[in-house]
């Protein structure tokens, strides 16, 4: 992996959370933004499952302390619009060797979902030492996640799917976790209805149990 890719992963391993964003329109991209980064949190990756996604990357990358990746990308012509769009990273539900590769040859840091072993093995054979757990609660949670390190004690993850405030920690605890994606401090519903303030209240807590704190402590 390129230097700038390194670099990236450690930016993303020292926020240690990555929030999940599907935006509904790219009029709330900026505000959702200030709230993330008032609870903490410079960071979003923002899914292409709406029509809004790139045009709330292309708005946010103009952002130069805020990190923005594009989530639920599922080939290599998503990750150049993506890119071209001023995406930081890429994030896939799973692992699409043609898209890997455009993300490598590019420079760009790619972070594809993976499963199984199988998957592994691929990842290993494109270089890859930082890939996504998903869905990660589905698929077995912590031992499961336990279970697939053994194998591939050098293979770091960032899992995804099913995790909130009450088993974040669990996750953030093993050492191979470098960063957990979600999706509760930014609930569509949030955003719907315009309750920034709620975003900025649940991204100061998670933000908090991140680091090391405990419910009690907020």
């Amino acid at each position: 992996m390129s230097t700038k890719m390194v670099e990236m992963i450690d930016q993303i391993n020292a926020l240690r959370i990555v929030p999940v964003v599907t935006i509904p329109n790219v009029d709330v991209a900026g505000r959702m933004a200030d709230a993330l980064c008032q609870g903490g949190l410079p960071c979003a990756e923002i899914t292409l499952r709406t029509e809004a996604g790139l045009a709330a990357i292309q708005e946010l990358s103009d952002r130069p302390a805020f990190l923005v990746g594009a989530g639920t990308v599922h080939n290599a012509e998503q990750a150049q619009q993506a890119v071209d769009a001023g995406a930081d990273f890429i994030v896939a539900p799973g692992f699409n060797p043609k898209t890997v590769r455009w993300c490598l040859d590019n420079d760009v840091l790619v972070i594809p979902g993976i499963s199984s072993p199988t998957d592994l093995e691929m990842a290993l054979e494109f270089g890859l030492n930082v890939v996504k757990f998903f869905p990660a609660e589905a698929l077995g949670g912590v031992p499961m996640l336990k279970a697939l390190s053994g194998p591939y004690p050098g293979m770091k993850f960032m899992p995804t799917g099913g995790i909130r405030q009450d088993n974040l920690r669990e996750y953030l605890d093993l050492p191979q976790v470098i960063a957990c994606g979600g999706s509760w401090m930014v609930a569509e519903a949030y955003l719907a209805k315009g309750r920034f303030e709620s975003i900025v209240d649940r991204t100061t807590e998670a933000v908090l149990l991140a680091r090391n704190g405990r419910p009690s402590d907020l």
